[in-house]
Order: structure tokens, then C-alpha cells, then sequence
């Protein structure tokens, strides 16, 4: 069946396009696929169809129209994957950057899922549904490094528990611009959507408690190599919050510059360890993995 979303303008929301503003509300769709659906006249506005220009305004009631995603759309594809554990509950898998993590409507091609799909065949959860089979939790397309998947739904219903404990343990390293002067620092400040910019989170006074542990590693001339901790896991936490730190990670254009010298392209990010209690055997286990070649090479310019 098609799924029927209803939204309600927000006075900080008023005068984005009605695209836009779609875009930000369903985070996982793409705004071409939201462009499609609003063009198909599955969108209304207070009961009226508008196009994708129309500007919001307060309090307008938003209707779309998201029609049933089709089991035959996410295909399993041969592609390569690096798997640093299997066993019948889950699987970890090193994710490079430049992958997405699962597909999203108009675009169900080369993704982690695809992959996935055609390791494990049907010996994946379903509780996240035909898009996001196994994916408990999820890093951004431009981020590299661990991720766990779920291949029953007694595992992911165990594994997201930890998750939503915050009982996960999670470390990333990252290169950020300048030079940070604190060996270690905390952050503990709420994340929420950015009120001038729904597509960007921001730290806003109404938001979700985000606590982010940074340990400086090494010190460069113009950057720093940097841990990060995660005690909570919101969206683009450890991006935002060391923006907040006036040090934006290297070739990230959302939260910092637009241009680097080095001429980095995406987050210098990579998700290096990750631990948890085991859904079956109730022991700890720790999976830990060694920065990629990309993120080494731009260390090695660096120095």
C-alpha cells in the first residue's frame, strides 16, 4: 500500500520551496524522487496540488503521497564488500567512502544493501523493510569504516536496544582544519534540524542531547588527526560539533569551507571500532579496523 505523510509548516520553515522542505522532512528520499512524486500531483497543499516551486507558508498542511516501495526494485548486485566478521546474527562490514548505505526511492543501484543482498540472500532482518533489510544503523555515503548488519530480526531487535542505550561503543578518527589546542575535550550540546537550512543539523536549544568525546592523536602544521567518542549517535554529530569547536573536519563543504588546499573531497571520517554485547552469547565483542588508504595518503601530504 502507499504510504500517506502528513506535515505541518513551522513558522522557521516558512518560504522554502515545497521540494525542499519535503527533502527535509523525508531524509531518506531523494529531492529528484520527491520532484517526481509532487510532479505525479501526489503532493497537496491544504488540499491543493502545488509544483515543486510553491513556497511554504506557516501552518500550511502538507499531504504526500509515497507510493509502496517494490521488493523487485532492490536487487542484489555482486559487488565487492570487506567483511571483518559473519556469524548467523549479524556481520560487520568496513564500508569505503563513496558508498550509500541503503537505497532510497529512485535509487536502488550500487549501495551497501545491493551488496548486502547478494552475500546474504534471505538471511537478513526485516524490520527496517525491503529498503534497509539488516541495517540497524547507518554512516554517511562520504564516511568509511565499521557498520554492523543484522541477519535476523532477534539480532536487530537486540543490537538496536544497545543502540538506543547508548551502550554501543563507537570510535571514529578524522582530520580536521587547524590546529586543536585541548587534548581532550566534550562536547554536550542538543542537535537538530538547522531552522535556516532543514537539509543541515545545527546545535539548537530544543534539540536531542548529543554528547561527543574528542582526543587528539597528532598535531600537524595546519590540522589536527583526531578521536572521536560517541556517547549519544545523532546525525552528523562529530561534524557538527567539532564545527561548533571551530575545527570542521577536511572536505566537509556542509559544515565547513567550501575549498581546501589539499583539495580533499568528503569528510575525512572513518568509523574505527565498534563494540557491543553479542545478541547470542551475551559477551562483549570489539571489531576494530585500520584507516583506509585514501584517509592515509592525505595523512601522509599532511606531514
Amino acid at each position: 500500500m502507499d504510504e500517506i505523510r502528513e506535515f505541518l509548516v513551522l513558522e522557521e520553515e516558512e518560504g522554502d520551496r515545497l521540494d525542499v522542505f519535503l527533502s527535509s522532512q523525508l531524509g531518506d528520499m531523494s529531492r529528484s524522487y520527491i520532484q517526481k512524486i509532487i510532479k505525479d500531483k501526489k503532493v497537496t497543499v491544504n488540499g491543493k496540488i502545488e509544483k515543486a516551486k510553491y513556497l511554504v507558508k506557516e501552518e500550511d498542511k502538507v499531504v504526500i503521497e509515497i507510493p509502496a516501495p517494490k521488493l523487485l526494485e532492490v536487487v542484489p548486485q555482486n559487488i565487492p564488500i570487506d567483511i571483518v566478521y559473519e556469524d548467523d546474527d549479524f556481520l560487520i562490514v568496513n564500508k569505503p567512502q563513496n558508498m550509500v548505505v541503503h537505497p532510497a526511492p529512485g535509487n536502488y543501484d550500487n549501495t551497501l544493501v545491493n551488496a548486502i543482498l547478494y552475500h546474504c540472500k534471505d538471511n537478513l532482518s526485516s524490520i527496517n523493510g525491503v529498503i534497509r533489510p539488516g541495517i540497524v544503523h547507518r554512516i554517511d555515503k562520504d564516511t568509511s569504516g565499521l557498520l554492523m548488519i543484522a541477519k535476523n530480526n532477534n539480532a536487530h531487535n537486540f543490537l538496536a536496544e544497545q543502540l538506543k542505550d547508548h551502550s554501543i561503543t563507537r570510535e571514529y578518527e578524522f582530520i580536521c582544519h587547524g590546529v586543536m589546542k585541548e587534548d581532550k575535550i566534550t562536547v554536550d550540546r542538543p542537535l537538530g534540524r538547522n531552522p535556516k537550512d532543514r537539509l543541515k543539523m545545527a546545535i539548537v536549544k530544543d534539540g536531542k542531547r548529543a554528547v561527543t568525546h574528542f582526543e587528539v592523536i597528532e598535531r600537524f602544521e595546519n590540522y589536527t588527526l583526531v578521536k572521536a567518542t560517541l556517547e549519544t549517535g545523532r546525525t552528523h554529530q562529530i561534524r557538527v560539533h567539532a564545527a561548533s569547536l571551530n575545527h570542521p573536519l577536511l572536505g566537509d563543504t556542509v559544515y565547513g569551507p567550501k575549498t581546501n588546499k589539499l583539495k580533499v573531497v568528503g569528510q575525512t571520517l572513518h568509523a574505527k571500532k565498534l563494540g557491543f554485547i553479542h545478541p547470542s552469547t551475551k559477551e562483549y565483542v570489539e571489531f576494530n579496523s585500520e584507516l583506509p588508504e585514501y584517509f592515509q595518503k592525505i595523512i601522509n601530504k599532511i606531514k
